[in-house]
């Protein structure tokens, strides 16, 4: 529903540089038919254990659901964790996806 295909993730990463946070980096990408989806990235290089993964991914995926309504409609993002995400909580990711979603021009509050 609000996450993106397969298919776009390559896209998206090709769109831009991404923009770093203390606790996730995003990639945005600004077109008509967009329609405000995220992709999540965890990889095993950062996070050994399955546990921690899939924490990190819940992180973003309630950070995202939380602040969706305050990101431009015109864009897709993906976002990717940083090392030391699965020691923080909602409220530390939800800020920096803010902080980074306000670098890259595509908050709307």
């Amino acid at each position: 529903m609000y996450r993106l295909d397969a298919s776009d993730y390559r896209a998206v990463f090709n769109s831009r540089r991404p923009l770093h946070g203390r606790t996730l980096s995003i990639w945005v990408r600004c077109t008509t038919d967009a329609g405000r989806r995220a992709g999540v990235v965890v990889s095993k290089k950062n996070f050994r254990r399955a546990v921690d993964r899939n924490r990190a991914k819940r992180l973003m995926r309630e950070a995202y659901r939380q602040n969706r309504c305050n990101i431009a409609e015109d864009a897709d993002l993906i976002m990717s964790a940083r090392r030391g995400m699965a020691e923080k909580c909602c409220s530390d990711v939800c800020s920096d996806l803010e902080m980074l979603c306000r670098r890259a021009g595509i908050w709307q509050k």
